[in-house]
């Protein structure tokens, strides 16, 4: 709906009204409609607003009427309309038709618990003038992103990283000690971010600033048990009853909405329950890639069309084969963090050709994650059948697993990277070998990579696996992906890069109660048989043709290997050479030479690892050498012979 941002002085001083201003202009983007700012001495709350519901009165901050409670919220609340009919029958009059007025008076009668009462995606910050109380908080599942800068003198916040660096006396620096993670990852994991002093708030966390003092607590945590009790066919019709009523409630909106479709059972899962609750066809988009067979493989839009043609909605088709070189460091800097998940560039490009007609998206992210969707999650199922094998067997399978060459973006050889996969981690305990399949590079490869010795610090998925709690295989590792990569990799990617084009993505496959009824599904019945999604596609069965529901998976990503090894391979090799690698200070010369030639020679497939290390770097030019996304553009422009930018070929209703 909008970016948020504001301050708190910790030492009474004023805010003054230009550090507001400056926070929200890098911000533009997120807000392009509309802008407040709302002052009370040491503390100031301010927002950019994209114009969803309530278009007219819904201008933000909006303050009670005797002006003691103020809030700025981005997001949206889905059950508005129910909360503020319980509101009013409690004697709250209204002054609009906005949500985030509801939950200003929400606070007004319910205080801190508001947040139980919510169901949406959002974070806000609320000023509360009697008690001098700053309270920001952020959503469940963490699908909208949260900044916080503490040093002493002030706490700040705000929905991008960047407009923390905008404030008086803020360096930009990168933090050293979060490296091991993001190179382990290919993502930062909350609390920490990848600037020196400034951190994320973490999914379900409320923070309170007052009388000087800062109090940080968590409000919500997934269902640490299952319920065995309930039978397949019972948990089909909750899950089917589930997904059409979170998708009902998640079309609100006073702006024409749209869906992404790629033509996979998550996004056609969306698509289906729109079509059904809605009396006009459906807008969807989808995209395909222009090239060789690479490109070919991430090609879903037959798919698309098919589920298109099926629920006779408006389709919208755009076949790319995109100028990467001048795309990355504009989107690394919308991102605000390097990340190694290509589909990043997809979900940006996607974006920017659904927002010529719509301000509103529906996306299946999540469903893999709830019910079973990720080849990961058969690790223990394969495990069992290794282990079953005779004692020379395995050994054998062992050896040639280990010379098999790898590729993802090749049809066989991706089958022969996932068998190299699963058969290197079938002797390791259930946790290990899940680190396995999430990790880029293994703890060992980068402290090989790390020119200085990396310090004992946070390890994120440790402690998500320690938190998790379930007994349960397959629900402990959705309990881990719903603590790490899920907010901080999938929905961080989906915030950033639709809101970059002023694009609102609603995600109601996360709505939470239907995650919390995930998590109560015992996990042999989400992948029975060793069949992803089983459940799911059993409860979509009815509205979606075998031909969707049971054909290969493919990620939404992009063919970055393939690009690595040709479009970018100049660019790679000089991003990543020893002088530049040697001048950035970071990383080992030797170390990245090994593991681009390993790419490049198909030995093994790098592309997550070799995305990171470049990522790292062009974010580095951006941020730290503080140049322009515009100038590092024209530079590997340059490097990669002076490339023209190359836009869509196609742009048609299908």
């Amino acid at each position: 709906m909008c970016g948020i941002h504001g301050l708190i002085q910790l030492d009474g001083s004023p805010v003054q009204p230009h550090w507001l201003s400056a926070m929200g202009d890098v911000t533009a983007h997120r807000g392009p409609d509309d802008e407040g700012q709302h002052i009370d001495g040491h503390c100031g709350i301010a927002m950019r607003r994209l114009s969803i519901i309530d278009l007219a009165g819904g201008h933000q901050p909006i303050s009670t009427a005797d002006g003691t409670l103020t809030i700025v919220c981005n997001g949206e609340i889905y059950n508005f309309r129910e909360l503020r009919a319980e509101l009013q029958a409690l004697g709250h009059r209204f002054a609009t038709g906005s949500d985030s007025e509801v939950l200003l008076h929400g606070y007004a009668a319910w205080g801190d618990d508001v947040v139980q009462h919510l169901n949406g995606m959002f974070d806000f910050a609320l000023w509360d003038a009697r008690r001098r109380r700053l309270l920001i908080g952020r959503d469940r599942l963490g699908v909208k992103p949260l900044y916080v800068l503490h040093d002493g003198r002030r706490l700040a916040f705000a929905t991008e990283a960047k407009a923390l660096l905008r404030l008086p006396g803020v360096r930009t620096a990168l933090d050293r000690s979060v490296l091991p993670d993001y190179l382990h990852l290919g993502y930062v994991p909350a609390p920490q971010s990848i600037f020196e002093g400034i951190r994320k708030l973490p999914p379900a966390t409320l923070l309170a600033v007052e009388g000087g003092q800062v109090r940080q607590w968590r409000w919500w945590r997934l269902p640490a048990s299952v319920d065995p009790g309930v039978t397949e066919a019972e948990w089909v019709e909750r899950i089917r009853a589930g997904i059409e009523r979170s998708v009902r409630l998640q079309m609100v909106s006073d702006v024409p909405i749209g869906a992404f479709l790629s033509g996979g059972v998550d996004s056609s899962a969306v698509v289906a329950a729109m079509a059904g609750a809605s009396a006009q066809p459906i807008r969807t988009y989808a995209i395909g890639f222009e090239g060789g067979a690479a490109e070919q493989l991430y090609n879903e839009l037959p798919y698309a069309r098919r589920v298109a043609q099926l629920f006779g909605t408006e389709h919208h088709e755009i076949v790319v084969q995109p100028d990467v070189v001048g795309l990355l460091p504009r989107l690394l800097w919308h991102m605000d963090e390097p990340i190694a998940d290509s589909a990043f560039i997809t979900t940006y490009l996607v974006s920017e050709f659904a927002r010529r007609d719509v301000k509103v998206i529906l996306s299946g992210v999540g469903g893999d994650e709830l019910f079973g969707g990720y080849r990961r999650y058969l690790g223990g199922h394969y495990a069992q059948r290794y282990h079953a094998l005779p004692g020379w067997a395995r050994r054998v399978a062992r050896a040639t697993a280990a010379r098999l060459p790898a590729d993802r973006h090749h049809k066989w050889l991706n089958v022969a990277r996932l068998a190299k996969g699963f058969i290197a981690s079938a002797e390791m305990d259930a946790d290990a070998r899940y680190r396995s399949y999430l990790q880029v590079l293994g703890r060992q490869a980068v402290a090989d990579l790390l020119l200085a010795a990396p310090a004992a610090g946070p390890d994120a998925l440790g402690a998500a696996f320690a938190a998790a709690g379930h007994a349960d295989e397959l629900n402990r590792m959705f309990a881990v992906d719903a603590e790490t990569q899920l907010p901080d990799d999938l929905l961080l990617l989906t915030d950033k890069m639709s809101m970059a084009v002023s694009l609102e993505c609603r995600v109601p496959l996360l709505d939470h109660e239907l995650v919390e009824l995930a998590a109560r599904i015992p996990g042999p019945l989400k992948v029975k048989g060793g069949r992803l999604k089983h459940l799911m596609k059993a409860a979509l069965a009815p509205a979606l043709p075998a031909d969707i529901l049971h054909r290969a998976k493919r990620g939404f990503g992009t063919p970055m290997g393939a690009w690595l090894k040709r479009e970018l391979l100049a660019v790679v090799r000089e991003l990543l050479s020893p002088a530049v690698v040697r001048a950035r200070g970071l990383l080992r010369p030797e170390a990245v030479t090994a593991l681009v030639a390993e790419h490049a020679a198909g030995r093994s497939d790098g592309t997550d690892a070799l995305l990171a290390l470049l990522n790292l770097e062009v974010w580095s030019r951006v941020y730290l050498d503080r140049r322009s996304a515009a100038d590092v553009a024209d530079e590997l422009h340059a490097l990669a012979g002076g490339a023209p930018e190359r836009r869509p070929r196609a742009a048609v209703p299908a």
